[in-house]
């Protein structure tokens, strides 16, 4: 296993939720990090509560996503080991009533942005061996209607973490797959219209549908980020880190 404590970490949407929480557990092993978000008042408050580097910018546009790049390197001491591609919005809604715009932007945000930004990360992370990380969701182990645009851009990021294992593969990249459950984020929150009380009752009525009687955590998928970039064996791979939501148990 490698060593995570020196090595440069660039993190998109750190500024809450799960991207927050592996910036703080990766920052308390010793890496290097960087975080980037759009929100640039919220991306600065958490870079100095943990002491990382921060980049306020959109993995949508195409100068922002370089600036992401150079800021890590910078501040990795000229390299980058792993890039984690957190960042993401969500859209919801009937089939029926979808907006072609809105759909054509989330996906952009969620998937081709993240591919821009790895194929950016690609001369960086072959000097090191490094890895990329994607985030998916649990979305794509159990269908819940109305979430289709955001389940069909998570869908997206699952094949791309083969198709990219096998192609960065032989430059010594590795590139793996977390897979989060039902964990309460501000995205989350903010997507559906939601107070955090209201989403919290919604995350523990999801507990009877999880093989695991307990709600998780960022901690949980930070955990499982520290693995999967300090594993050198491993890519390609698609982490379930859920609680066992994706087994389709239904407890009483």
């Amino acid at each position: 296993m490698l060593e995570i404590e020196g090595k440069s970490v660039l993190i998109t949407g750190g500024g809450s939720g799960l991207g927050e929480a592996m910036a703080r557990h990766l920052s308390a092993c010793g890496a290097k990090v960087t975080i980037t978000g759009r929100r640039a008042d919220k991306i600065a408050e958490v870079a100095k509560a943990l002491g990382c580097a921060e980049v306020a910018g959109d993995v949508a546009v195409a100068q922002d996503r370089q600036m992401m790049i150079d800021a890590a390197v910078q501040h990795g001491g000229g390299r980058l080991d792993a890039l984690v591609n957190n960042a993401g919005n969500m859209y919801r809604g009937k089939l029926t009533e979808l907006e072609e715009a809105r759909l054509l932007e989330i996906f952009h945000t969620n998937v081709v942005g993240a591919m821009m930004l790895t194929g950016l990360a690609v001369p960086h992370l072959a000097r090191t061996a490094g890895s990329v990380l994607f985030l998916g969701s649990g979305h794509t182990r159990r269908a819940f209607p109305g979430a289709s645009p955001y389940a069909a851009t998570k869908a997206a990021v699952q094949t791309l973490t083969q198709v990219l294992g096998a192609e960065l593969g032989e430059q010594g990249i590795r590139v793996n797959c977390i897979i989060p459950g039902g964990i309460v984020t501000e995205l989350n929150v903010r997507a559906g219209l939601l107070s955090e009380h209201e989403a919290n009752d919604r995350q523990r009525a999801m507990l009877p549908m999880q093989a695991l009687n307990r709600i998780g955590s960022g901690q949980d998928i930070a955990e499982a980020a520290e693995y999967l970039i300090r594993a050198e064996w491993v890519t390609g791979a698609i982490l379930d880190v859920d609680g066992g939501l994706g087994l389709g148990v239904t407890r009483a």
